[in-house]
């Protein structure tokens, strides 16, 4: 497989996209180092080649940026993983921008309110960043919990989002 990756700026730093041929994230995150982006993805699935190029998803990206959240729904991405993990990310990407889950919710809304730490785990699996919102699930008090790129990028997406409906 063949990927392009590009780096952008956002009012969060650096934004690192990883994209297939057919223009669908594989993986993303707040660095400008190209191994880190790649290093998301399980070994059996990164590219043979990356070449530094345009991606679509970066056009979406920073209209997220300038306030159009909805601009990262259109965006096509790219991931293997068990049934459960599809299904969970498919999930993250129809929380609502403003209205963050807890991980007790994300694991109800997935059929199995006690797979708390399996929802925890989707989360700390998804390689594209952003284009799968996985920034908008919280711990059940209401903290942030982790994140991969930082929680103060986290914060900055959330306050961001709630701004912006």
């Amino acid at each position: 497989m063949t990927a392009i990756i590009q780096t952008i700026d956002t009012a969060d730093g650096a934004f690192t996209i990883l994209a297939d041929e057919r223009q669908r994230v594989l993986a993303s995150g707040w660095t400008a180092d190209p191994q880190a982006i790649i290093a998301r993805l399980d070994p059996s699935q990164r590219p043979q080649t990356v070449s530094d190029g345009e991606t679509d998803a970066a056009a979406a990206a920073l209209a997220y940026y300038a306030g159009d959240l909805a601009a990262l729904d259109a965006v096509a991405v790219k991931q293997n993983g068990t049934a459960l993990q599809q299904a969970g990310w498919q999930m993250l990407r129809r929380i609502e921008p403003g209205t963050p889950l807890t991980y007790t919710t994300f694991a109800e809304r997935l059929g199995n309110p006690r797979a708390v730490r399996a929802a925890a785990s989707i989360c700390a699996r998804n390689a594209p960043a952003l284009f799968v919102p996985c920034h908008r699930v919280l711990r059940t008090d209401g903290t942030l919990g982790g994140f991969a790129w930082g929680l103060g990028v986290k914060e900055s997406l959330l306050a961001r989002e709630v701004l912006a409906r």
